[in-house]
């Protein structure tokens, strides 16, 4: 029954499952600039078309396109380090849901935007395709 199972998640294939502990990650850090024109609202948006990561449960790599969307506040992302950071996720091992909810909280604490989209669209994976997707506004 659904009330009877446990909050840690279940195992019922036996599986050795290891996510990346945050601390073992090594995740380049990502760099910003100043934005010129605060007040100004813009939209940026990138698409990264060749995310991959680690399944935790089988050891094999999942892929995505990630699109992020934002709106810079005081700052703006650089390109050439959120292009390593994100590919700095080769060799983790992280579940689709947790690397999105990652990627927003670093993208935020970076840039400090007034408002991120991001979407992690991943590819079909034993007859089953993900996307995820979260959003954050910053508070006035």
């Amino acid at each position: 029954m659904l009330d009877e199972r446990q909050p840690e998640g279940s195992n019922t294939q036996g599986l050795d499952i290891r996510p990346t502990p945050r601390e073992e990650m090594n995740l380049t850090p990502l760099d910003s600039f100043p934005y010129e024109f605060p007040g100004k609202e813009i939209w940026v948006e990138f698409e990264i078309p060749e995310f991959t990561a680690i399944c935790p449960f089988s050891d094999f790599p999942d892929f995505a396109t990630i699109r992020l969307k934002y709106v810079p506040n005081k700052l703006c992302v650089e390109l050439k380090s959120l292009k390593l950071y994100i590919n700095s996720f080769r060799h983790v091992k992280i579940f689709h849901e947790h690397v999105i909810n990652l990627i927003r909280d670093d993208f935020v604490a970076a840039c400090d935007p007034l408002a991120v989209e991001l979407e992690g669209d991943f590819n079909v994976r034993g007859n089953i395709k993900t996307v995820v997707r979260t959003s954050y506004k910053r508070e006035a």
